[in-house]
């Protein structure tokens, strides 16, 4: 038996934007073991944390990030969708070393583990170093090693993620994998297939972007007949479990394609930054399974969930001239059911869930008075209310400070950052 710990007198919001008070939550070999009453029982915990002014919910889920991209926070500002990627970015990225990946990760996952982030699911490269900071960090990750079909080594590549996949698949129970086609327009539908086979073989979901932008429909309807997402079914994606990073531009022809085990994470601050419009995501999210991803640091800027969730209210609100539409239980519950998109098993307030946990302040100046804990957190929180974050039981932070060495982490991301506009920009082998 391993230590407990109790969360005592505490209120509890549930995945469904319930608040249940006066709870004791104990906690012990990573799971919730009981929750009763506060004051039912005596305690024999082995840490107790007074959560009599706290709020407990379960942690947040970022669907979709490129969290090694925290390196170029801000490198690419006020550009369009095509400078963003072909001028700044991709050059950029062709020349990144292994120790940018790995402390632009750590830069990801701290702030993410500040923000009440418990998982999140990664889109990128460097994935030996994507999964060394998943590991030293405690935080859960699950790890797309991105494949761009049209790029010269392929082949190997494919072969390379394959094997990577296949020696640590077993490695922790806080890692697990997708396969990580980068999108139809980087990965013509002979290669697409490829990596869909590939999947199913090592029977393995898939995670890629879908339908961004519309000029990827239009251009992708003009070469094949079919939207992004008809493509992916052509190449027998929907076969299998499917994270669409985006379908901001989902049409009403893609709905069939679509199975109860198709999620999408939506970005909204993305989408703002680059100007991409309004989609047709916002006609069809009641028929959708969503949660909330942030994209990667260079266009979102940040990695909250929390405030990507914030915008997709704020946006469906004024979009539909509709102010009780969107509302703040709904959204939160969409929250926490991003959470089906992984295997872990969390996002529940419930024993034998996963203690994958967040205690929230909103006794603080940006949050109080508060009338309804849920639209406190949605509209008026930051990172400082976030007084603790748990991650199978183990604290990530605590009472207010990371775990995380975050002085020696910036004195790191000043030299990487000197020495990455030092070597400028090389010659990306794919365009947008």
């Amino acid at each position: 038996m391993g230590k407990t710990t109790l969360l005592k007198n505490a209120s509890l919001l549930d995945e469904q934007a319930q608040c249940i008070k006066n709870q004791d939550v104990y906690i012990q070999d990573g799971k919730i073991s009981k929750i009763t009453g506060s004051g039912e029982e005596a305690s024999t915990a082995d840490e107790v944390i007074d959560c009599s002014r706290y709020y407990v919910s379960p942690g947040l889920a970022n669907l979709h990030t490129h969290t090694a991209m925290n390196i170029f926070k801000g490198i690419a500002e006020d550009v369009t969708a095509d400078a963003w990627f072909n001028e700044m970015i991709w050059p950029y990225e062709s020349k990144m070393t292994d120790d940018d990946v790995y402390l632009g990760t750590l830069l990801g996952i701290a702030e993410m583990l500040n923000n009440g982030v418990t998982v999140f699911a990664d889109h990128y490269f460097g994935e030996e170093q994507v999964l060394k900071a998943v590991k030293e960090t405690g935080i859960r990750g699950d790890l797309a090693p991105t494949l761009f079909g049209a790029a010269p080594e392929f082949p190997e590549r494919l072969a390379q993620v394959t094997e990577f996949i296949t020696d640590h698949r077993e490695d922790s129970d806080r890692v697990s994998f997708h396969m990580g086609p980068h999108a139809n327009y980087t990965c013509p539908e002979p290669t697409l297939g490829q990596i869909v086979d590939e999947a199913k073989k090592l029977g393995l979901p898939i995670h890629l972007h879908v339908s961004e932008e519309d000029v990827q429909v239009e251009k992708a309807r003009q070469e094949t007949g079919l939207t992004p997402f008809g493509i992916l079914s052509r190449a027998g994606g929907f076969d299998c479990k499917v994270l669409v990073g985006h379908g901001l531009w989902i049409e009403e022809e893609d709905l069939k394609y679509l199975r109860d085990d198709t999620w999408f994470a939506f970005c909204p601050k993305t989408y703002m930054k680059l100007a991409s419009g309004r989609g047709g995501f916002f006609d069809y999210y009641k028929q959708l399974n969503y949660g909330f991803g942030t994209d990667g640091a260079a266009s979102s800027n940040t990695l909250n969930p929390m405030e990507q969730a914030r915008l997709f209210g704020l946006l469906g609100k004024y979009q539909d001239r509709n102010s009780a539409a969107f509302t703040a239980e709904e959204i939160w519950q969409h929250l926490m059911a991003g959470h089906e998109a992984f295997p872990f098993g969390a996002g529940k307030l419930k024993e034998g869930a996963p203690a994958d946990l967040v205690i929230w302040d909103l006794y603080e100046m940006d949050t109080f008075p508060f009338y309804s804990p849920i639209s406190s957190i949605l509209y008026s929180s930051n990172s400082h209310n976030v007084r603790y974050t748990m991650v199978a039981g183990e604290f990530l932070k605590y009472d207010g400070k990371l775990k995380l060495d975050t002085r020696a982490l910036m004195e790191e991301a000043i030299r990487l950052q000197k020495a990455l506009l030092a070597r400028g920009k090389g010659k990306a082998e794919i365009s947008y």
